[in-house]
Formats: C-alpha cells, sequence, structure tokens
C-alpha cells in the first residue's frame, strides 16, 4: 500500500514538471537465445521526471532505480534523469516481446522497443548411412536440425563441392524443425567421400553447425599386369607386378602359368602382388594369368610372354647393377622372333623388313640392265644396215659408164675440169 502511495506520489510530481513534454526514445533489440539483451531509455531534457521499464505482460521491471520485478536476470545498468537502462541475462524465447519504456509526464509518455530473441539451430544430425554401401546401391542421406528460429537453412557438400538436397521445414511452437534429403546412386568413386550437411542461421554467423560422414563403398576388383622391360629378352631380370583395385582388398592375389602352377624354380620369385624371373629363358614362355577376388567377385589379367633371343651387342645398362641388363628394342632387328602376339613387344614382322628393300632395289638394276642391252642391239643392227658406198653430188649420172674414168668424165657439171673433181667413196 506505501508503495502504491508513493508511485502515485512520483506520478503526481511528473504532472507537474512535464510540461517541457518530452518523449522517451528507445531502440529494438535483437539477442541470441542464452544471450544478454540491454534495454535503454532516454530523454534529452527532462526536470527530474521518473523512466520505467515495463515487460510484454505490462510488468514494472525498473521503476528509475528501484527493482519493482524480483527476477535474478534482470539487472540495473544505469538510472538518471536522462536515461535507464536493464539488462536481462540468459535470454530464453519466452523473453521475446514488446517491451515499454514510460515517462512519467501529464500526459504519460511513452515509447516501445521490440525484444528479438534468436533460436539457436541445434547440432545436425545425418541419418540413412548405410556402412558399408554397395556399389550401384541406392540410399538417401537425410539431415536434421532443431530448434532454430526463425527456419535454418542447411546445405550439403560433397567434399568441398556443394550438392542440392531436398528442404523440408516444420514449425514446433516459437522454433522450427529443418529436414534435407540427398538421394545417391553409389559407385566406387564415392568410396572414402565426405558428405557434410551444413547448418546457416543467423544466430550462427562465426561458428556454423554442420555434420560429416564418409561414405565407405564395397565393389568388386579391377585387375591390370604391369610388366618391365618391354621386350624381354635371355638372360635378363624381369618383373610382372598384378594391380589390383577393389573394396575390400583383394588380398592375396593367385599367379599361374598357362592354366596351372607355376614351376617351382629358384629364379621364380613371389611376393605378394610381384612375379619376378631373375634370369629369363626360354622355358620360361608362356601365359601367366593373376587373379584377384573379394566377397563381391573376381577379375583376372593376362600377360603373354615371350622370351627373345640375346642379342650380340647389348646397349648400356639403363637398370640397377643388381638385375640384369634390359634390352633396347633396337638392338633386336637382328634377331629372330616368331610370336607377334607378345605383350609389349616388336611385331616380329618388321625384321624382315630390310631384306624386302634389298630385293627391290635388285630387280630394279636387273630392269635397268636388260633396257641398256636391248638399246644396244637396236644399235647395232641400225648401224650395219646403212653400210655401203656413197657417192657426191658431182658422181650423180655416171652410175652407166663402163668405168671409173668415163663415169667421172661424163658426171655433170665435170665436163672443163673432170680431173680435179674425181673422188672416191667406200
Amino acid at each position: 500500500m506505501a508503495a502504491h502511495f508513493t508511485l502515485c506520489m512520483m506520478a503526481s510530481k511528473g504532472k507537474v514538471r512535464g510540461a517541457s513534454g518530452q518523449h522517451p526514445l528507445v531502440q529494438n533489440v535483437t539477442v541470441t537465445e542464452g544471450g544478454t539483451a540491454n534495454l535503454t531509455c532516454r530523454v534529452e531534457y527532462n526536470d527530474n521526471t521518473s523512466l520505467q521499464w515495463s515487460n510484454p505482460a505490462q510488468q514494472t521491471l525498473f521503476f528509475g532505480d528501484k527493482k519493482a520485478l524480483r527476477d535474478n536476470r534482470i539487472e540495473l545498468v544505469r538510472a538518471s534523469w536522462s536515461e535507464l537502462t536493464i539488462s536481462i541475462s540468459d535470454v530464453t524465447l519466452s523473453d521475446e516481446g514488446m517491451y515499454t519504456c514510460s515517462l512519467f509526464t501529464m500526459p504519460v509518455r511513452t515509447a516501445k522497443a521490440y525484444l528479438t530473441v534468436l533460436g539457436v539451430p541445434e547440432r545436425p544430425e545425418i541419418d540413412g548411412l548405410t556402412k558399408p554401401a554397395k556399389e550401384g546401391d541406392y540410399i538417401t542421406l537425410t539431415c536434421m536440425t532443431q530448434g532454430s528460429k526463425p527456419a535454418a537453412d542447411l546445405r550439403w557438400f560433397r567434399n568441398e563441392k556443394e550438392v542440392k538436397g531436398a528442404k523440408e521445414v516444420n514449425a514446433s511452437g516459437k522454433t522450427f524443425t529443418v529436414r534435407s534429403s540427398l538421394q545417391l546412386h553409389v559407385d566406387r568413386n564415392d568410396d572414402g567421400v565426405a558428405y557434410t550437411c551444413r547448418v546457416d542461421h543467423v544466430a550462427l554467423a562465426q561458428a556454423p553447425q554442420q555434420a560429416t560422414e564418409v561414405l565407405e563403398v564395397h565393389y568388386a576388383p579391377h585387375v591390370e599386369i604391369i610388366h618391365s622391360p618391354a621386350v624381354p629378352q635371355e638372360g635378363q631380370y624381369l618383373k610382372l607386378e598384378c594391380v589390383s583395385k577393389g573394396n575390400p582388398s583383394p588380398d592375396p592375389v593367385m599367379w599361374t602359368k598357362d592354366g596351372t602352377d607355376l614351376p617351382d624354380l629358384d629364379r621364380v620369385i613371389v611376393e605378394g602382388r610381384e612375379l619376378t624371373f631373375t634370369s629369363l629363358n626360354k622355358t620360361d614362355n608362356g601365359t601367366y594369368r593373376c587373379d584377384a577376388t573379394n566377397h563381391l567377385g573376381t577379375s583376372s589379367a593376362q600377360y603373354v610372354l615371350y622370351v627373345y633371343d640375346d642379342p650380340t651387342t647389348l646397349p648400356p645398362s639403363t637398370t640397377p647393377p643388381s638385375h640384369p641388363i634390359p634390352p633396347d628394342p633396337t638392338a633386336l632387328l637382328g634377331s629372330h622372333v616368331s610370336d607377334p602376339t607378345v605383350t609389349g613387344s616388336r611385331d616380329p614382322n618388321a625384321l624382315g623388313q630390310h631384306s624386302t628393300d634389298h630385293a627391290l632395289i635388285g630387280g630394279v638394276v636387273a630392269v635397268v640392265v636388260f633396257v641398256t642391252l636391248c638399246l644396244i642391239i637396236v644399235l647395232g643392227r641400225y648401224l650395219a644396215r646403212h653400210k655401203g658406198t656413197y657417192l657426191t653430188n658431182e658422181a650423180k649420172g655416171a652410175d652407166d659408164a663402163p668405168d671409173a674414168d668415163t663415169a667421172i668424165i661424163n658426171a655433170e657439171g665435170n665436163h672443163a675440169h673432170a680431173e680435179e673433181k674425181k673422188e672416191y667413196f667406200i
């Protein structure tokens, strides 16, 4: 009763001193759930009139520097003739609403400030992941977060690259529950890939929440054989490596020769995925096969080995000294080969190309010699046919003379100088 009388007396006092007609000034406040909100009310000119803060339920929180509501979270920050600032710590969603600052003039002046409380989304969770998944399976990953206000946004990432999911939002009181789903048709490329669901929200601007799941995909093996050197020769070192990819890893692998077990020889060594020949010879010729198996299937690869003759001159060594010198394929041009199907080797038929070139050149030379001989024969016959006696123009008309002297005398144009124009041609 005494408190009520005191408030009434202050109000009456304010009526007398409120002639200036000043209005209180406030601002809206936004705070994250669990944080602290500061509510400030100011007036520029005041003749010692009291200020008051009230909550959305119109309960007085502070009247001047006097606390009116018993709530340990509410504290006085500053109280003067021109300002009344209070704080609300450990803010909850129920604290959200319209707060009123009153200046007790006549009439009472008021200003309203809205306190917005942001609901912090919970850490997301990913469901629907099957471990391990099998290649070819269809799976749906679902990410969910609760308690956000306003509704949060969910984003998916495949490793560092964003992928699009399907979003669903449901209201639950003042907060929202958000789900996002991502459908996958998994294959071996998804094995070991990290899928991340990230929550974007205004209350998490500095540290977004996220959850990550790493896919494990089982798939059948795939096998190939890597070999060196490219052209195997007698006495050389040769290594075949069976490279198999699969999950689970297909260990161990199995080596066979021509469909049967490998020969029990000291110079043929099997170590894990590697098959090594320390010194090749012709008896090693054959088809070598590598098989790899896991619970999803079997894969195999083959290598046809043909050992070439050792060339007369070997090229400089390009391998470690502990193994026989690998050949230069060009050194085999003079050797005999007969198997064009050997993996990684030169086509043996190509080694006869030089002999073909020599035969072609010899044929061309024979044709040239034959044509030359024919020309000589034709020229000889021509010269023989035109061999005989020739007469000059001075002896024309003397064919009927009984002897040579008469013919010369009777020749045309020679009657005056018969002795000077006597000529004989054989």
